[in-house]
């Protein structure tokens, strides 16, 4: 005789909002519809004065985080679009960063838009940092904190995610395999 267990898999997501003054983390729990939260917090960075050592502590404590919670997937903000080039580019930087250690762990990474995690949490695209952590407050059954604002917007990212099993967002990190899985028709054997 086989047992099987009846518990649905659990899966681990790590959401990420990206920043070089202050990064945002959350991990979250997903077993069938229920979401618990693991753990959240923000990575400061201000102290530190050349771009360069900020970039190697987020690769330092991403490698930390990935290593001891073992997370499935990665949910990351996409930078957004601002009139400071300068900064949009140390933002995107620090998000390549995040992304890289995850694939350095072999770990699958999907970008969303801040406006798709917003409306995905809150219901409104345009929501305040404090809109979306009060949301998350009654969802998730966390306190909200102005210290962590960071922080639950990636708790956020991860939700959204959750809430999307990645319809409609831009996925990276997939193999060449699970992509001719997923499509076979864009297979062309000569």
């Amino acid at each position: 005789m086989v047992f099987t267990s009846a518990l649905p898999p659990n899966k681990l997501i790590l959401g990420i909002d990206p920043g070089t003054q202050v990064m945002g983390y959350g991990l979250i729990e997903v077993t069938g519809s229920k979401v618990q939260v693991i753990q959240y917090g923000v990575i400061h960075l201000k102290s530190y004065s050349n771009h360069a050592i900020k970039l190697k502590k987020i690769f330092d404590r991403m490698i930390q985080l990935i290593d001891e919670y073992l997370p499935d997937e990665l949910a990351i903000e996409s930078p957004f679009f601002g009139v400071n080039v300068q900064s949009m580019l140390k933002l995107g930087r620090a998000q390549g960063v995040a992304i890289a250690a995850a694939l350095s762990r072999d770990i699958p990474y999907v970008e969303y838009a801040p406006k798709k995690v917003k409306q995905s949490v809150t219901g409104n695209g345009n929501a305040s940092k404090e809109q979306v952590a009060s949301m998350l407050a009654q969802i998730l059954k966390i306190q909200p904190d102005p210290k962590l604002f960071d922080a639950t917007d990636a708790l956020g990212v991860a939700l959204c995610h959750h809430y999307q099993k990645g319809n409609n967002a831009k996925q990276g990190g997939k193999s060449w395999k699970g992509f001719l899985t997923d499509n076979p028709d864009r297979l062309i054997i000569k």
